[in-house]
């Protein structure tokens, strides 16, 4: 037994070894040549020995196998080796490519083949510089602020420049610092955080960020710190429509506004990964609509495409939120001057209508509802849906689930089938939505589907795509996707 045991403990001493090595090569990577390296989707900048290994142990529930670091190490330390110029790569994807098609090229000719584009090209980024602005500086505006960080890199694509706040106190500087490196549902920022009380500055991991005061966002002179063609991302939920976030393109420096919740009247309700593509240069003001819009979205439009929906009804179950009062006090709107720590309160959302927005061919289609209950994030909805087309559990949790790995959707949509999870296992999830495949039930051509969602997480990062869309400084990814095979991919999940 003791043989036993010292095998095991020295295979894992030698996967350690390996995950040790290749944080150097993912830093070189991400500081040289602007590469973003990920698995399925989840970034390995900046992750420890621990993480990584645990990316590679979770590949395997999104393709059945474990992702061997034997295999990811020598592709990694590869990519390093060819100059590359700016891109996202996800390694797990772009291996399971080379063991399915590289048709016996070494991993050096499969990759110069795959990456031609940029190899040889050493850092070049032909992306454009966008100044940021966050107007508000709340749960989604520090949680935006973490991500514009730590997706810095060289000073390309999209650059936090200033935050705009009410004083709330004379020290209102160092407690805007100290929310922004503390979270009690996040954890602790990671990295450094530095105040320039003079200056007004908050400084994170080199990011200089001008703190500005005012009450109005009409008046403010951005230009005066050096800010020019701005985008504004109002998280203040203050304004809604055109009339109102317009005040914002009357100060100097602003180029184009976002609003981080449901717009109203003719406002473009923009779910990244399903409508993003009807942003046009025109557009001034863009709404990033709501975190339950932008999980449900993708997976009703997976299932509508797959199986057609006739009607359904939308049940969000959704953590409270700072509109709702802590303990019992007077508030405008219904039930929500209950205490929000000790009660479920039934309210309205107009998730499920905002859906059309997006998607156009389920308007009339959907009703919802909602449920807010004592925990601080992490929601759940619960598609109930009635189909054109009869379906089994099987079948639509393998098409889901194909969807996750093997579609366009693929950021949006997670999934998994772990019969032990529970709603804290989904803080920090960057997907919009993630499937929970054994809650599904499926009769026939009556089908409840329940998906998870950070709601202040996953949609951030919604919103941070819809970003990079407006000021049009994505990065290439790799492997490329070929929608032919993708769609192969994804029908032959269902058997």
């Amino acid at each position: 037994m003791r043989q036993i045991s010292d095998s095991w403990l020295d295979t894992w001493v030698g996967r350690e070894a390996l995950a040790e090595a290749m944080i150097p090569v993912i830093g070189r990577l991400y500081r040289e040549n602007n590469v973003v390296t990920s698995i399925h989707g989840r970034s390995l900048i900046n992750k420890s020995t621990m993480n990584i290994l645990k990316a590679h142990r979770f590949a395997r529930r999104m393709s059945k196998d474990e992702l061997l670091l034997e295999e990811t190490a020598p592709l990694l330390n590869t990519l390093a080796e060819l100059e590359l110029g700016a891109a996202a790569i996800d390694i797990a994807r772009l291996n399971q490519k080379f063991k399915e098609e590289g048709n016996g090229a070494t991993l050096e000719e499969f990759l110069r083949s795959e990456l031609a584009d940029i190899v040889g090209k050493r850092g070049a980024d032909d992306r454009t510089s966008t100044d940021v602005v966050l107007y508000g500086f709340g749960r989604i505006g520090r949680l935006l602020a973490r991500l514009l960080i730590e997706k810095a890199g060289g000073g390309h694509g999209l650059r936090l420049r200033a935050i705009v706040v009410r004083r709330g106190s004379d020290n209102d500087l160092l407690k805007r610092a100290s929310l922004l490196r503390r979270d009690s549902v996040h954890g602790s920022f990671e990295g450094t955080i530095r105040v320039d009380e003079e200056a007004n500055t908050i400084t994170a991991n080199g990011v200089r960020i001008q703190v500005i005061y005012s009450n109005d966002p009409a008046t403010i002179d951005y230009t005066a710190y050096g800010i020019k063609d701005a985008l504004v991302v109002d998280n203040t939920g203050r304004w809604r429509d055109a009339e109102g976030l317009s005040q914002h393109l009357q100060s100097k420096g602003v180029a184009r506004v976002l609003l981080t919740a449901p717009g109203k009247g003719e406002l473009k309700n923009i779910v990244h990964g399903i409508n993003h593509g009807t942003i046009e240069d025109t557009d001034k003001i863009v709404s990033a609509a709501s975190c339950t819009t932008n999980a449900i979205t993708p997976v009703l439009k997976a299932l509508n495409d797959r199986f057609g929906v006739v009607h359904g009804h939308v049940e969000t179950v959704h953590s409270f939120t700072n509109d709702q009062n802590l303990i019992d006090n007077f508030h405008k709107g219904d039930r929500r001057g209950r205490s929000a720590a000790l009660n479920m309160v039934i309210t309205e959302t107009g998730a499920a209508k905002a859906v059309a927005k997006a998607l156009p061919e389920l308007l009339g289609k959907l009703t919802g509802s909602s449920i807010r209950v004592p925990t601080p994030d992490v929601s759940l909805a619960i598609l109930n849906l009635s189909l054109e087309n009869g379906t089994t559990k099987d079948e639509v949790n393998n098409y889901l689930r194909g969807m996750s790995l093997h579609s366009d959707l693929r950021k949006q949509i997670d999934y998994i089938d772990s019969p032990e999870v529970v709603s804290t296992d989904f803080v920090g999830s960057r997907r919009a939505g993630i499937v929970d495949g054994l809650a599904t039930v499926s009769t026939d051509k009556n089908l409840v589907v329940y998906v998870w969602y950070d709601n202040e997480f996953g949609y951030s990062c919604q919103v941070i795509r819809v970003m990079e869309e407006m000021a049009g400084i994505d990065r290439p990814s790799y492997p490329t996707t070929d929608v032919v095979k993708e769609a192969i991919s994804v029908l032959a999940a269902l058997g």
